[in-house]
């Protein structure tokens, strides 16, 4: 299956793909507050992502992901990280997967081409939920913090 083919790919080349993530968000703009984050936990964040895809597309739950997301969402608040920055790192992330495998070549079939379109939708599936859940917790530490004030 090309598909797993694709994710096993993206897993063995974890390092590089964190670490290029990682490098990209410290000098864009776009997203200036994530320097607010310590280098070490971006690259984590992403590497765990990047390193276990496969669990996270096949295998990972909702409330899972939920948990997770809506975590590290209330974690940026806390930090003073502006949602709008969240969102573009994620973006970002998404884009260095797309790039990577455009890179890679590896569909030289037509039918391999569904085998990638079906990667691509499970991808974008995981990052919409994490996306949605980050901003679920973001809002709840909002909240929390002006009841607080």
């Amino acid at each position: 299956m090309l598909a797993m083919r694709l994710v096993r790919l993206i897993e063995t080349h974890a390092d590089q793909l964190s670490h290029g993530i990682t490098e990209r968000l410290e000098h864009d703009p776009h997203c200036a507050d994530l320097r607010k984050v310590p280098a070490h936990e971006l690259e984590a964040r992403s590497f765990e992502v990047y390193r276990h895809l496969s669990e996270w597309l096949l295998y990972k739950t909702e409330g899972e992901l939920e948990r997770i997301y809506t975590g590290i969402g209330a974690r940026r608040a806390e930090q003073g990280v502006a949602f709008s920055h969240v969102l573009y790192a994620m973006a970002a992330t998404k884009e260095l997967l797309w790039s990577f495998l455009q890179s890679e070549g590896v569909v030289t079939k037509p039918v391999e081409l569904f085998g990638e379109m079906e990667l691509y939708r499970l991808l974008d599936q995981f990052y919409d939920k994490a996306l949605f859940y980050m901003a679920e917790g973001y809002e709840r530490a909002r909240v929390r913090e002006m009841a607080a004030a």
